[in-house]
């Protein structure tokens, strides 16, 4: 294809989802549940990535970002601490972030990838907090988040279809 028009996907021909290093990068717009809009189309702004907080912060931006129904975008934050934070924090971050996924996951419409991850994600929270003694790390409530996301887990395999992810989000600081 030329440097004219756009391909089949309607990305602009000869635009490459490419970081300055090469590595592919979706630049494409997404919607508030992190999927994909077409090129041009208004999505909503996207997390930045390889941000270093405080855990305090973590905590509070994500919760944020769960209240308004965005748990894609606080995966990412979850996710950057994960990868920034101490390596004996790092289950417990890689564990909240399983927990957005899996409210995203129910939020799209899917059952059992929501169901599985946001298990996932209450047994490495609860195994971290077991590990590490710590049952209320930056004030977050471990195990009342635990119980939310096994008891909506239960409520998305009943079905009903794709849940509310800013009603149904998680109190990260009860």
């Amino acid at each position: 294809m030329g440097s004219m028009g756009s391909t089949p996907s309607g990305r602009p021909a000869g635009a490459r989802d490419r970081d300055d290093e090469g590595r592919a990068r979706n630049a494409r717009p997404r919607d508030g549940l992190g999927r994909p809009l077409p090129y041009g189309a208004d999505g909503v702004p996207r997390q930045p990535e390889g941000v270093v907080r405080a855990p305090q912060e973590t905590v509070a931006e994500a919760q944020r970002l769960l209240d308004e129904g965005r748990p894609f975008h606080a995966h990412e934050v979850f996710e950057d601490a994960w990868k920034s934070g101490p390596g004996e924090e790092r289950e417990l971050w890689r564990g909240l972030a399983q927990l957005a996924v899996g409210l995203t996951h129910a939020a799209r419409g899917n059952a059992t990838g929501g169901a599985r991850l946001l298990r996932r994600g209450a047994g490495a929270v609860e195994a971290w907090a077991s590990e590490s003694g710590r049952p209320r790390p930056y004030g977050i409530g471990l195990a009342p988040v635990v119980a939310w996301a096994r008891e909506l887990a239960r409520d998305v395999e009943r079905g009903g279809g794709p849940v509310d992810a800013g009603a149904r989000a998680p109190r990260l600081r009860s």
